[in-house]
């Protein structure tokens, strides 16, 4: 059970407190991702909300949760992150990732609390063919792509202390992704199509959560200061890919016999417009905080063979 707070978290705060990290959205990819990930960092303590526990589109419930509970740090995972269905409601689009995303940062900087957010690739939309760094301007075309965005601008408005992390292509061995997608098609059909023109780089979740609970515990070990972390950040792991060599890397991992054939994106119209070349430059971050990212192919073989797909 959470105690109540009687004062900000950073002036009640001892040194022998456990600290406690409230995980916002946490049935989703991610925020599962986080539980599981629990048992690896003793030294923390996890809170785990997802709508039905906290609705952050709700000003006024936020608010109360953190003014009745003792938060040392706030991972935002919720997101409506289906790209096509937001194109037909963003009404509920934009109350998840921007005016949920703002209330979480207005109430973290009243309390002094750093706020980790996750963003995404899709803020850049260019025809640049080099990685994107997190200096590089923003050209987000969508109704999802234009919510995060401006999700990402309320909350580094609103909290100076902020980290909006942006990732691309995240995928876990649970959840509704790319990877699973694919082995069911693998599955069902002799043969599908998929694009080779839209080039990034996937993001296994875990190695993701992992990174973001890495950064915690150097800053609550006094490596860094929580204020290093402020500001915008890329994590994706390491290579290039297309969509259309990502699903050959599955296939080919989880040896399934279905015959995939590379298109162009004209050849597969979809609501959202997709971004062309999303590579995320992770010199950044790397070089602050001396981070190691998994190669994608690695990582991709990590995940099939805890979804029992990888090879006999």
């Amino acid at each position: 059970m959470i105690k109540k707070q009687t004062s900000s978290p950073a002036s009640s705060r001892t040194t022998t407190e456990t600290t406690t990290i409230l995980i916002t959205g946490a049935q989703g990819q991610l925020g599962q991702c986080f539980q599981q990930l629990a048992g690896q960092f003793p030294g923390l303590q996890f809170r785990y909300l997802d709508v039905a526990e906290l609705d952050i589109t709700n000003r006024k419930a936020v608010f109360s949760y953190f003014s009745q509970h003792v938060v040392h740090w706030c991972i935002n995972c919720a997101a409506f992150a289906a790209v096509d269905k937001a194109e037909g409601e963003p009404g509920p689009a934009r109350l998840v990732n921007t005016v949920g995303a703002r209330n979480l940062a207005q109430a973290c900087a009243a309390g002094d609390i750093p706020l980790i957010h996750f963003s995404t690739d899709y803020v850049y939309h260019g025809r640049q063919n080099t990685p994107i760094r997190e200096s590089d301007p923003v050209s987000p075309k969508g109704v999802y792509a234009r919510t995060k965005m401006a999700g990402d601008r309320a909350v580094l408005k609103a909290h100076s202390g902020a980290a909006v992390i942006r990732t691309s292509w995240l995928y876990a061995p649970h959840g509704q992704n790319f990877v699973k997608t694919i082995l069911r098609y693998c599955s069902e059909r002799p043969e599908m199509n998929v694009v080779y023109d839209q080039v990034g780089t996937p993001t296994y979740a875990p190695d993701l959560a992992e990174a973001v609970l890495q950064l915690i515990q150097r800053v609550e070990r006094g490596a860094c200061s929580k204020e290093s972390l402020a500001g915008i950040w890329h994590y994706s792991n390491e290579g290039v890919c297309s969509w259309y060599d990502f699903a050959i890397a599955i296939k080919e991992l989880a040896g399934l016999p279905c015959q995939i054939n590379p298109i162009e994106t004209s050849a597969y119209p979809l609501p959202a417009p997709r971004p062309p070349y999303s590579v995320l430059s992770k010199e950044k971050i790397k070089n602050a905080f001396e981070l190691a990212i998994p190669y994608w192919r690695d990582s991709l073989q990590v995940c099939l063979e805890k979804m029992g797909k990888g090879p006999e």
